[in-house]
């Protein structure tokens, strides 16, 4: 049995996992979902004061309270901000492989606008609402379109700070969406880990919500970073 954490990007919320998680769970394995603050039903809490650091703790509260160790973490879209922060306060060991699911993996000392400056404009208040790119919100998709809530603008605009977490996590994969709208702000992720041998680097021929669209896939490939974190 694996532990998985499982991350959704901006706008959305743990929703968004449910096909993947199910089937996850009908194999046997723990799944969590977390919502992150100020969004989806938690959405009734967003405010001014809601940053990267905030999303960082409650997936990092998550595995501490839960008293969770040697998960599989994955994070998608915007979540890969958050992942990437909560690395750095769990201690070593909590997280044996991270998946980045079409997700942006920031060097030290960025945010997600200076990866993508359009992702929040100036002057729109402490909340961002959703935008036609990357894929989440005003798709076409009216079930969709009900679900997504606007995302704190603190979250896109704190830089983080990195110390060296990631690279000691045992399995490091990236998943890159092939399909759907091209070019994505996600395969210049990709080229930066692309001839790093610590990472793992896979595809996936859909659009961005790879959960959404490849839910098999997507299970299978998370199997495969929690089974090869078990041989190391």
């Amino acid at each position: 049995m694996e532990t998985y954490v499982l991350v959704h990007g901006a706008w959305a919320g743990g929703w968004i996992w449910r096909d993947v998680a199910d089937r996850l769970r009908t194999e046997g394995h723990r799944v969590f979902t977390p919502t992150l603050t100020g969004l989806g039903e938690r959405s009734h809490l967003v405010g001014a004061g809601i940053t990267l650091t905030t999303h960082a703790l409650d997936v990092a509260n998550l595995i501490k309270w839960e008293e969770l160790w040697g998960v599989v973490l994955a994070g998608h879209s915007y979540g890969g901000m958050a992942i990437t922060a909560a690395a750095e306060l769990v201690p070593p060991g909590a997280i044996k492989s991270i998946v980045y699911l079409d997700a942006f993996l920031p060097d030290d000392g960025q945010s997600l606008t200076d990866l993508v400056p359009s992702a929040a404009p100036p002057g729109a208040g402490f909340s961002q609402d959703p935008i036609p790119f990357p894929g989440l919100g005003r798709t076409g998709d009216a079930h969709l379109e009900s679900l997504v809530t606007p995302h704190p603008r603190g979250t896109l605009t704190e830089k983080v700070t990195l110390t060296g977490a990631l690279s000691r996590i045992p399995i490091k994969t990236y998943v890159l969406a092939t399909g759907g709208a091209q070019p994505t702000p996600f395969a210049a992720m990709a080229d930066k880990i692309a001839t790093d041998s610590t990472w793992r680097l896979e595809t996936l021929a859909c659009g961005h919500n790879v959960m959404l669209e490849k839910p098999q896939e997507t299970v299978d490939l998370l199997l495969r970073a929690g089974h090869e974190a078990i041989g190391r």
